[in-house]
């Protein structure tokens, strides 16, 4: 049996089934040459030009672009790029009619040329075989270049195959009647034609190259020989004329025998075909790196004067090249239908709904026929079932029975017979006797199908979209059943009587944590959950104290140190009630330390932290500050004293709310507060009245001061003995002066009640200040009488040269500190304002009272709670006590003052002497 190749040498070709002969009709255009025509005054590009996807737009209204420049992107295998014809300006991107049966329309661009055509930057290639298979493959897609004899299917998808190629088809049949724009393309280029198939059979490497081409073309015939001669692997292949030879399947089936089964591509079987046309945009491509701006257009029909083959810029509208071929419409005659004009050949070309429809890539003929040459259309008539276009048909197939099922729309069943093997041909039609537009039927009929399939591949997408949702909604449910029938056998678990108890030891523990974290912040801050304003008010109240401290400090300093030398003396001599109401005030003391130690702690560490602010600033303490804040501590039991008549009951009460509930002190009863500034306003008075006549005994209290360190170092019962009468002394003198300042004090006691702002402040904070002072003082006194002791037995003489420097100090310096603790008092309503000056000053006088920070620290932590703890625990001892308490005699309340004062005084010496 012959090869292929051996039949193809002795011009044996094969045969396919059907096909007809009609007028060639080719000799209107076939001796003239190819002309250039002028550019048209506007192009029209539509953006998608081939079979795929459209590409994504470059440029904009407006934009100038210049020839070969790119106007739309190739960022997709089945997407080729449009280019612009011409140098000029884009008008506008808007929808225009395309070329297509249907007329629709698409979105086009429209460039108004400058008339310089001038080019964009090219590179020409001498050699192509310098670039790569992958670099070939790229330009010619960059050059937007796909069929341009059939549907116009991308030509970078084809040429890109794999190596196994057997033949390479080159389509140069041109069978159709009237078109000859590829005969005189292989006239004219056949050398551009050859280097093109060289660059194919460099990219694809096939075994043969066939040149299909019909017998009536000898000149094209003749050409392509001489350019091949020295090529062996080309071969032209000269196919006796017949109706569709062009078409793909029927020229493989014709060269080299083998049929191309229904849905399967010609590559399966080692085949590839391109057209003739597409070779020369290929070589044009890679050589001259021209991208597919024009093609060969035939313009033929007698309704033309001058019919021929032009060069034609992509979009030019089809009515600019009838008029460059002298067309001029006929009128319709006796109600004669107007000629159509037809883009493609008479047989598979479609009539155009208008002239301003562009040519586009696979344009290869506008056929202008007169009536009489093609008669328009006319009513179809019946079938007669003849056969005969089952007999032209070159696919095979049953044309009147697919035309049923088409005016059925029974797409289904057309599917089933093949439509889509059916090429367009449009044989059929052309011997149907009834004058049945079959081709028709079948191009509608296949437009509704891929319609339908587009949308039953929507719909399948959104079912499976539906069905992954309905899929993951039903797993979340599972997952929240399963979620909450584990919560509902945790609860189950957690109701049993063994997690109740674990439940019960876990919230406790939880609650401590609380507990923990709020006593943490109220350590960390100074007064918790406390306004600015009663901020500002203890810093007044703090200030207050100091400045009555001050101002009583020259008054009452020697009569205080004598007192206190005097305390043990008068202590001993009190009377049965007064030693049980002392016992049982040391006993509550005790008590109340181990009782209120959980519910002090706050208030302890933020008295700690006030008094350790400012430790380097004890040092640094004049002699006229330790003064007043001994002046400021008899003030206040001088004040207490004076007030204990009218605020007895009240003071009582205040004391046991105070004591029951520490950290409820800013929400003190109506009376508290009152009793409370009585007791501070008789302060004040008290202060002022005895200023005047304790001048004396502050000299000599003083003296006695400053000697009693000496005498301690030297023999504790001299020591004693000088307490006792410094005590005695002091009762004598507040004895003395009660009697003098009653009525004053009581006035003043009235005026404060019904003026409290212009004294001490009341609020909840004052009184925890006052208290809180009042304690560290008597236990500052405490701990530092033990310190001294020891350290008056380490340094003896240190501390009985003190004395001697305090003696010294001279009558006027102590009058001048009178008078200025005097002016201090009148001004004390204003300096409670200033809140700087208030927590320098309570901050001082409080930190005086220690001998360092840490001793502080201890000292009036230990004060508070004591002072705390002894209210709470003689809450219920007073009720009884209350009356013998008022029987005392005013002897004993003074001795009581004095000694509270003279203990604040010793300490305050040791003190001194320490410091010295």
């Amino acid at each position: 049996m012959e090869s292929v190749i051996e039949r193809i040498k002795k011009q044996k070709f094969f045969n396919f089934a059907g096909g007809i002969h009609p007028p060639e009709q080719k000799f209107l255009t076939t001796d003239k040459p190819i002309k250039t025509i002028a550019l048209a005054k506007e192009l029209i590009l539509p953006i998608k030009q081939h079979i795929g996807k459209t590409g994504e737009m470059l440029v904009q209204v407006g934009q100038h672009v210049l020839k070969g420049q790119a106007l739309t992107s190739s960022d997709n295998p089945m997407c080729v790029p449009v280019h612009a014809p011409t140098s000029g300006t884009i008008t506008a991107i808007k929808p225009s009619i395309m070329a297509h049966p249907s007329g629709m329309s698409d979105l086009c661009i429209f460039i108004e040329p400058d008339g310089l055509d001038k080019w964009i930057k090219r590179h020409i290639v001498e050699d192509f075989k310098s670039l790569s298979k992958s670099d070939i493959v790229e330009k010619i897609a960059a050059a937007g270049i796909s069929g341009m004899g059939g549907a116009g299917f991308p030509t970078n998808i084809k040429v890109n195959a794999q190596p196994g190629i057997k033949f390479l088809v080159i389509n140069a049949a041109e069978c159709e009647p009237y078109i000859t724009s590829d005969d005189l393309l292989m006239r004219e280029r056949s050398a551009a034609i050859i280097k093109g198939l060289e660059i194919l059979n460099y990219l694809l490497e096939p075994e043969h190259i066939l040149i299909g081409i019909e017998d009536n073309k000898p000149q094209a015939i003749k050409a392509l020989k001489a350019a091949t001669i020295d090529i062996e692997n080309i071969h032209v292949c000269v196919l006796p004329t017949k109706y569709p030879t062009g078409g793909e399947k029927q020229l493989i089936q014709a060269l080299t025998g083998q049929e191309v089964p229904s849905g399967v591509l010609p590559l399966s079987l080692g085949v590839i075909v391109q057209n003739v046309a597409t070779v020369f945009a290929i070589a044009e491509a890679i050589i001259d790196d021209k991208p597919l701006l024009r093609r060969v257009v035939t313009v033929t029909g007698q309704a033309l004067k001058k019919p021929q083959n032009l060069w034609v810029p992509l979009g030019t509208p089809i009515a600019h090249l009838l008029e460059q071929c002298g067309f001029s419409p006929l009128e319709p005659k006796n109600n004669k239908a107007q000629q159509r004009i037809i883009m493609g050949g008479p047989l598979m070309g479609f009539t155009l709904p208008s002239l301003n429809v562009p040519v586009v890539k696979t344009t290869n003929c506008i056929l202008a026929p007169t009536v009489e040459e093609i008669s328009p259309a006319t009513k179809e008539l019946e079938c007669i079932r003849c056969g005969q276009c089952a007999e032209v048909c070159p696919s095979s197939l049953l044309p009147q029975e697919l035309q049923w099922h088409a005016k059925a729309k029974e797409y289904e069943q057309l599917e089933k017979l093949n439509l889509f093997d059916c090429i367009d041909c449009g044989a059929c039609a052309y011997v149907c006797p009834s004058q049945i537009p079959l081709v028709q039927y079948y191009r509608v009929a296949k437009a509704e199908i891929r319609q339908n399939k587009v949308q039953e591949a929507q719909a399948e997408k959104a079912k499976i979209r539906f069905e992954a949702r309905n899929v993951r909604l039903e797993k979340e449910k599972i997952a929240r059943e399963v979620k909450h029938k584990k919560a509902m056998a945790a609860r189950k678990a957690a109701t049993s009587p063994e997690q109740a108890k674990s439940n019960n030891s876990a919230v406790a523990a939880a609650l401590a944590r609380v507990k923990a974290k709020k006593a943490a912040q109220a350590t960390q801050t100074d007064v918790p959950e406390v306004e600015v304003a009663d901020v500002k008010t203890r810093a007044a109240q703090a200030i207050a104290r100091a400045k009555a401290k001050k101002a009583a400090a020259t008054t009452v300093t020697s009569s205080d140190q004598t007192t206190e030398d005097t305390k043990p003396a008068e202590q001993a001599s009190n009377s049965a009630d007064e030693k049980k109401a002392r016992t049982a005030a040391a006993v509550a003391k005790a008590k109340a330390k181990k009782a209120a130690a959980a519910k002090a702690t706050a208030t302890e560490q933020s008295d700690a932290k006030t008094a350790e602010s400012k430790p380097s600033e004890q040092a640094s303490n004049s002699a006229d500050e330790k003064k007043a804040r001994t002046a400021a501590a008899v003030a206040k039991a001088k004040a207490k004293k004076a007030a204990a008549a009218k605020a007895t009951a009240t003071e009582q009460s205040g004391a046991k709310a105070a004591e029951s509930k520490p950290s409820e002190q800013a929400s003190n009863s109506a009376d508290e507060k009152k009793a409370r500034t009585a007791a501070a306003v008789a302060k004040a008075k008290a202060k002022k009245a005895a200023a005047a006549k304790a001048t004396a005994t502050e000299k000599s209290g003083a003296k006695a001061a400053e000697s009693k360190p000496s005498e301690q170092a030297s023999n504790s019962a001299d020591e004693k003995k000088a307490r006792t009468a410094a005590a005695v002394a002091k009762a004598k003198e507040k004895k003395a002066a009660a009697t003098k300042v009653t009525a004053t004090e009581q006035s003043d006691a009235k005026t404060a009640t019904s003026k409290p702002t212009e004294s001490v402040p009341s609020s909840a904070d004052e009184k925890k200040a006052r208290t809180a002072a009042a304690v560290a003082k008597a236990k500052a006194k405490k701990a530092a009488a033990t310190k001294v002791t020891k350290a008056k037995k380490s340094t003896p003489k240190t501390k009985e040269s003190t004395p001697l420097k305090q003696g010294s100090n001279s009558a006027e310096e102590k009058q001048a500190h009178t008078d200025a603790a005097v002016k201090a008092l009148k001004s004390s309503v204003q300096e409670e304002l200033d809140f700087t000056i208030d927590n320098q000053s309570d901050a001082n006088i409080e930190q005086q009272t220690t001998v360092s920070a840490a001793e502080l620290k201890k000292q009036k932590v230990a004060a508070a709670v004591a002072k705390a703890k002894a209210k709470k625990a003689a809450a219920s001892e007073k009720s009884d006590t209350q009356a013998k308490k008022e029987s005392v005699s005013d002897t004993d309340k003074k001795a009581k003052i004095a000694s509270a004062i003279a203990k604040a005084k010793s300490a305050r010496a040791e003190k001194n002497k320490e410091s010295e």
